[in-house]
C-alpha cells in the first residue's frame, strides 16, 4: 500500500524550494540595487548636499560647503561592518593623497559615536584615517537614505552629488574620484 504522506512531502518540498529560490533572488536584487545604485532613495546626481554636516575628533562642525572648489570623496562607514573594514585602507590611502585637488571624508555612522570610532582607530593606527561623525541625527539626509554601508559618494566642486554606490569594490573609489576631477564644470 503506498504511503500517503508522500505526494504531501513532494508539495512541501517543492514549496520549501520555491520559497528559498525566491529569497535568494530578492537577496541577489537587493545586492545588485546596493552595488549599482538602484533603490531611488538615494539623492540623485546634480543634488545639492553642500548642508551636509559631521564633526571631527575635536568636535568642532564642518559641512560640505567648507570644501567647495574641491572634489570630494564621502565614505560613511562603520566599525563593525566587514566591507567597510576591507575599505578603509583605499580609503586612507586616498584621504592622505587629496592635498588642494580633493578632499576624502570618511564619516562613520557608528551609534556609539567617537565612543565606538576612536577606540577602532586607536587599535588600527596603520590606517592613518582622520574620521568623522554626524553632526546629529538628521546630518547626512541631503544624501537620501543610506541603508547599506558603505556607501560612497563623490561630490563635485559646486557641492553637488556627481555619484553615489553602496558596498565595496576595490578601486571603484579612485576611479569615480578620477572621472570628478578630469570633469569641466
Amino acid at each position: 500500500m503506498p504511503d500517503p504522506y508522500v505526494p504531501e512531502s513532494r508539495w512541501r518540498l517543492a514549496a520549501a524550494a520555491l520559497l528559498v529560490g525566491g529569497g535568494l533572488l530578492l537577496a541577489g536584487v537587493a545586492v545588485a540595487r546596493g552595488l549599482f545604485g538602484g533603490g531611488g532613495t538615494g539623492a540623485s546626481a546634480g543634488t545639492d548636499v553642500s548642508r551636509v554636516a559631521f564633526r571631527d575628533a575635536e568636535g568642532n562642525r564642518h559641512t560640505l560647503a567648507d570644501f567647495k572648489g574641491r572634489v570630494v570623496l564621502v565614505d560613511v562607514w562603520a566599525t563593525w561592518c566587514p566591507p567597510c573594514r576591507k575599505s578603509l585602507p583605499e580609503v586612507a590611502e586616498l584621504q592622505k593623497a587629496g592635498g588642494d585637488r580633493y578632499a576624502v571624508l570618511a564619516i562613520s555612522v557608528d551609534r556609539g559615536g567617537w565612543g565606538d570610532v576612536k577606540p577602532f582607530l586607536a587599535q588600527n593606527p596603520q590606517l592613518g584615517l582622520t574620521a568623522f561623525v554626524p553632526d546629529g541625527p538628521k546630518a547626512l539626509d541631503a544624501f537620501g537614505e543610506i541603508s547599506v554601508i558603505p556607501t560612497t559618494l563623490v561630490i563635485d566642486r559646486r557641492g553637488r552629488l556627481v555619484q553615489r554606490w553602496s558596498g565595496y569594490g576595490e578601486g571603484m573609489a579612485r576611479q569615480a574620484l578620477d572621472a570628478a576631477l578630469r570633469a569641466k564644470e
